[in-house]
């Protein structure tokens, strides 16, 4: 085994008058891939925090090997002091660091260099932050959070750039996965301990399991009772597992029975038993066209939802997935067609923003709304403290200031809210931003009770598999298929996943538009494209035609295994060739998308 780069020992911290860490242990050696994992709250980005350098431990020590580099993306990137994205990626390198690099990275992750920090978006920041984190290549990588805000392409993008790293990498996410893709090594950090398995994600939920039953085992051998709620609150992680495992056989028995009716043209569903049943029809569409200026975003789409569907929406950002899920719900008019949305129908949407929560008020008060101690579930009065339990807060935690709750607590509030509305119609919006994967676990189990009929739109492609019963996917042009299954289904249907092309189909009600490059008229004057603007507009097209072709043409010599052996010099020259030909396509559809939407905001 490699001697280690970074070791951390008998690591202890203590946060006022609670230890997060009492003996917390990792060791990172080149090339290898850490899943590090743990409850919300049990301080995984703390201890990478430690390993980075950035916060010093009570007790315990910290090795790094002399001369490695380290590299450490958090979760709230900082790009303050900076002029522009490529400024703030550029002062992230070395001595020696390949700047062409940085510029490659930055027009992979969709960005020019030239973005103004002040007017980032938190995705549009965080991907800059990935952009100086990769750029040097370092020995070791330390991520937390790297998927969150990214979309399905750069996701699927990430997935392949950190394979093919010779760093070692320690990784925290939510992305069952990534990190199924990714890691080779385990450690869990629980109570503030650590405990390390030598095998990758997709083993860990079993091997927990085992050892959290062999602890339950030991305690009652020694007479102890397990009557504290923390003991509850984690073996229950196991239980409600175990009773999916049940679950997802009998969605994927529900996709079989949903492709074959479809397929007939029955349309018809089993009925889900609710105290206020909707129609079973919940949505018709019927050759629907939506468009922004002369961009289509929805071209001719017709689709039926029936009660107790659970659709997924899919597609990079851009492509329209809250346009699609506006016209679906009612809240935005079509251009063509019509939409029905069915009888006795109550919406509830999910606001990840979390911009409804109100920092000063009480966790308690945040699902009674402030009236008394009970809160009405399915028709039923429940104690607010009881309906807490199912969300994995505990007792002692109902005056808790709303304000002070970690982001996957906040998740966890956001959902108890949503789930305890009457409604037969859930929308989530992008609902597993930002939570921990057990906090994704209660999502998906609340899902599976839910008796109504969802729609979702997610970039977690596990997340999909686990829930959807069907997938609505964007073909470009404003074209949308849907498929029988969640993700995994639609791809093996399709032959490919979700593709970065219809980036240029970005819309006022999808993503706010990116920074522009060109010069802005003076405050008062009336805007207007520039004969030069209106040249490049015109002749974009083809030079972007042009630099698809050279990217074909250099990725077949590469296809050749036996380039580099016969001609090492034509494999480097090609592959920069490529690598510039890559950037060189990036900038340019960016460039096309600036003008096209200023272009549209002028005709409207």
């Amino acid at each position: 085994m490699a001697p280690p780069l970074l070791l951390l020992k008998d690591i202890a911290l203590t946060f006022g008058t609670s230890p997060l860490l009492t003996g917390a242990e990792l060791g990172v050696s080149a090339g290898d891939r850490i899943t590090l994992v743990g409850r919300n709250g049990s301080g995984k980005s703390t201890l990478l925090k430690i390993a980075a350098g950035l916060v010093q431990p009570d007790s315990g020590t910290r090795f790094a090997q002399p001369g490695a580099t380290i590299r450490y993306l958090p979760q709230e990137p900082d790009l303050s002091g900076y002029a522009s994205t490529g400024a703030y990626v550029a002062a992230g390198l070395g001595p020696g660091d390949d700047e062409y690099r940085a510029h490659y990275l930055l027009g992979e992750l969709g960005l020019n260099g030239e973005e103004d920090p002040k007017r980032l978006s938190g995705g549009e920041a965080r991907r800059a932050a990935l952009a100086r984190t990769l750029a040097p290549s370092p020995d070791i990588l330390l991520l937390d959070e790297p998927t969150n805000h990214l979309d399905l392409p750069a996701i699927e993008w990430l997935e392949k750039e950190l394979a093919s790293l010779r760093s070692g990498i320690v990784l925290i996410s939510h992305d069952r996965r990534l990190l199924e893709s990714l890691s080779k090594g385990i450690i869990w950090l629980d109570r503030g301990t650590t405990r390390t398995l030598d095998r990758g994600f997709s083993h860990f939920e079993a091997w927990r399991d085992e050892v959290l039953e062999q602890e339950e085992r030991d305690k009652h051998k020694l007479g102890r009772k397990l009557v504290m709620e923390e003991d509850w609150l984690r073996y229950g992680v196991t239980a409600r597992r175990k009773r999916n495992v049940k679950r997802l056989g009998d969605l994927h028995g529900l996709r079989k029975k949903l492709k074959e009716q479809r397929g007939g043209g029955s349309g018809l569903r089993m009925e889900a038993g609710e105290t206020e049943v909707s129609g079973k029809l919940v949505v018709v569409a019927d050759h629907v066209t939506k468009s922004f200026g002369d961009r289509v975003i929805v071209r001719d789409f017709t689709d039926r939802i029936l009660r107790g569907d659970r659709v997924g929406i899919v597609g990079p950002n851009g492509a329209g997935k809250t346009t699609l899920l506006g016209l679906l719900t009612g809240t935005l008019a079509p251009d063509e067609g019509e939409v029905k949305v069915g009888t006795n129908l109550t919406i509830v949407t999910l606001d990840q923003r979390r911009a409804t929560l109100d920092p000063a008020m009480t966790l308690a008060n945040a699902l009674t709304g402030g009236h008394g101690e009970r809160v009405i579930i399915g028709g039923q009065s429940r104690h607010v403290v009881s309906y807490m339990k199912d969300f994995l807060f505990g007792p002692e935690q109902a005056n808790t200031p709303v304000g002070v709750l970690s982001g996957g607590e906040r998740g966890r509030l956001m959902l108890a809210q949503a789930l305890a509305q009457p409604a037969n119609l859930l929308v989530l919006d992008e609902p597993t931003n930002d939570l921990d994967l057990e906090t994704l676990d209660l999502l998906q189990e609340m899902l599976a009770d839910y008796p109504g009929t969802v729609l979702v739109v997610s970039h977690d492609r596990d997340f999909l598999d686990r829930v959807a019963t069907s997938t609505i996917a964007s073909e470009g042009d404003g074209n949308w298929v849907e498929y029988a299954g969640g993700y995994s289904d639609m791809v093996a249907q399709r032959g490919y996943g979700v593709r970065a092309g219809a980036k240029a189909q970005t819309t006022p009600a999808d993503e706010r538009a990116k920074p522009v490059s060109v010069r802005a008229d003076p405050p008062g004057k009336a805007k207007r494209l520039s004969f030069k603007d209106k040249h490049v507009l015109e002749s974009l097209p083809g030079k972007i035609a042009g630099l698809q072709a050279d990217i074909a043409k250099f990725q077949r010599m590469l296809d050749d295994p036996n380039l580099y052996a016969k001609n090492p010099q034509k494999f480097q020259k090609t592959t920069q060739d490529l690598t510039a030909a890559e950037t060189a396509l990036a900038a340019a559809e960016e460039q096309w998308l600036t003008l096209e939407m200023m272009r549209e905001e002028l005709d409207a």
